[in-house]
């Protein structure tokens, strides 16, 4: 089990260069946006990033992320435990023009300064790993499939629509 903190930032091209990995846990009440998303969250992601250079000489950051969060059922709105995995491979690159030569094996990751924030990197991977659509098993749901159907077709009645123009039509003759 880890322990230690990711760092907050990092000098992705020396690490790079010297083919290093960092293991460590970034907390998830720090991630606004996967609150936005989810709720907000308690506990930690625990994060592995292996840093290197590939046959073409192009820096990339692979890396593997695992999260216990709280996602609330579509349902009945309850939370529920979920898993969050992600593998992923991110090609380093020092302005959007290079983003485009990169392999579509890779994501681009912009470096400013020579310098990267991890934590956007990690939330915008938790965002990409989260399932679309969730609700918990029709047995533990406190939501019935009964309470979920609309019923009954409600009596519709036959009348014609009003003309969209009957306003106009009034206001003309008030003229």
């Amino acid at each position: 089990m880890l322990t230690t903190r990711l760092p907050k930032q990092v000098e992705p091209y020396k690490l790079a260069a010297n083919h290093e990995s960092l293991e460590g846990l970034v907390s998830l009440d720090a991630m606004s946006r996967l609150g936005e998303e989810i709720g907000a969250q308690q506990g930690d992601c625990e994060v592995r990033l292996d840093f290197g250079i590939d046959t073409q000489g192009r820096r990339r950051m692979e890396g593997q992320l695992q999260a216990a969060v709280q996602i609330p059922c579509r349902r009945c709105l309850q939370p529920m435990p979920v898993t969050l995995e992600s593998r992923f491979l991110l090609g380093l690159v020092s302005d959007d023009s290079l983003a485009s030569e990169l392999p579509s094996d890779y994501e681009p990751v912009l470096v400013e300064n020579e310098q990267l924030n991890l934590l956007p990197v990690v939330e915008d991977e938790l965002i990409l790993s989260l399932p679309q659509v969730i609700y918990h098993d029709e047995a533990d749901c406190p939501v019935s499939r009964d309470q979920l159907e609309s019923g009954a077709d409600a009596d519709v009645s036959e009348q014609p629509a009003a003309s969209p123009f009957e306003v106009l039509r009034n206001l003309k003759g008030k003229l």
